[in-house]
């Protein structure tokens, strides 16, 4: 039983004068959406955009959308305006199908208050919704949570202490004390997700279960960049430091936003020197070789690749396929 697909698609992408088909997007990315990045230092442009009819305002309360069944609330005119005065930051998003798109966060109003402030019926996280809804949605909704969290952590200034406050619509904030003055941008969190194999037939990939994780649910390895290393280093160093298998050959395969609060997941693929294994015992608990065999034997009674949604679950379904594609390859 081979495992369901990623969610994913193909997207297009502006270039300039054209229009080009892209590689598969993995979910919350896929450059639907015109960063418009220009038009963040024009308010005047802005508040125009804002109060136009066809403009869109997403609403979210404490990183959650705010939704009608599975279908997040969607904003405009005067019902967009009301929202735009009852939060606390509102940010612009861009452009999407033509039409500019705001964000706000209406996180500190009560849960009831601000459902019926936008008439929506409940909140649910949109690594809840990714299924029903489009590519697109999905990764707007998680842009906007991503740059709302960020606004929620940074209202003081790190230097001096000061209160900050929203610069570039919403793109960046500023200390107020004129001394310090101090530019702070979102953050991002980058870290890598590997897939490691061993050499040679038949083919195995190392998979561990992390501290937390329920019995017998296994995943890829995983873990942030450190200060002065490049991606391919983290890869190397993780599966050492934590499941005491030393790689080579470490190769890119793509990167997933992961705006859960703010990550960067950069998926690579890795070849192990050797199949021993010493797990950490503190970041993981057990960790052991499967063939894919055993991988889809595992899927068939329950056992998920990884989310969904995630690279992870992607790095391990591209593995599995590779055999089925070698055997129907004509000879």
């Amino acid at each position: 039983m081979s495992p369901p697909p990623i969610l994913a698609c193909r997207c297009w992408r502006a270039t300039v004068g054209s229009m080009r088909e892209d590689d598969v997007a993995l979910a919350y990315g896929g450059g639907w959406v015109d960063r418009a990045g220009a038009l963040r230092a024009d308010p005047d442009r802005l508040a125009t955009l804002l109060g136009a009819v066809d403009t869109r305002v997403l609403p979210l309360w404490q990183d959650r959308c705010l939704v009608n069944g599975t279908a997040p609330v969607r904003l405009s005119g005067e019902a967009a305006a009301r929202a735009h005065v009852a939060a606390r930051e509102t940010v612009f998003l861009g452009f999407a199908a033509g039409r500019a798109v705001f964000a706000v966060d209406l996180s500190e109003l009560a849960e009831d208050a601000a459902l019926a402030a936008v008439g929506a019926t409940r909140v649910v996280d949109v690594r809840g919704l990714v299924g029903p809804l489009s590519p697109a949605e999905a990764a707007i909704q998680a842009y906007a949570r991503g740059l709302l969290h960020w606004h929620r952590q940074q209202r003081y200034c790190g230097t001096c202490g000061g209160s900050t406050s929203v610069q570039d619509a919403g793109h960046a904030r500023r200390c107020a004390d004129p001394t310090c003055a101090r530019l702070y941008f979102p953050r991002i969190e980058p870290a890598i997700i590997v897939l490691v194999e061993t050499a040679g037939s038949p083919g195995r990939c190392l998979l561990a279960r992390h501290a937390g994780a329920a019995e017998g649910a296994f995943s890829t390895l995983a873990g942030f960049v450190e200060v002065g290393e490049t991606l391919e280093d983290a890869v190397r160093r993780e599966v050492a430091e934590e499941a005491g298998v030393v790689v080579t050959d470490v190769a890119y395969q793509g990167s997933q936003a992961w705006p859960f609060p703010a990550g960067l997941m950069v998926g690579f693929r890795a070849t192990a020197v050797s199949d021993e294994i010493r797990v950490d015992g503190v970041e993981l608990l057990e960790a052991r070789w499967f063939t894919r065999a055993e991988l889809r034997q595992r899927a068939a009674v329950g056992h998920p690749l990884g989310r969904l949604d995630s690279i992870g679950h992607h790095l391990l379904s591209s593995w599995l396929a590779e055999d089925e594609a070698a055997a129907s390859a004509p000879r």
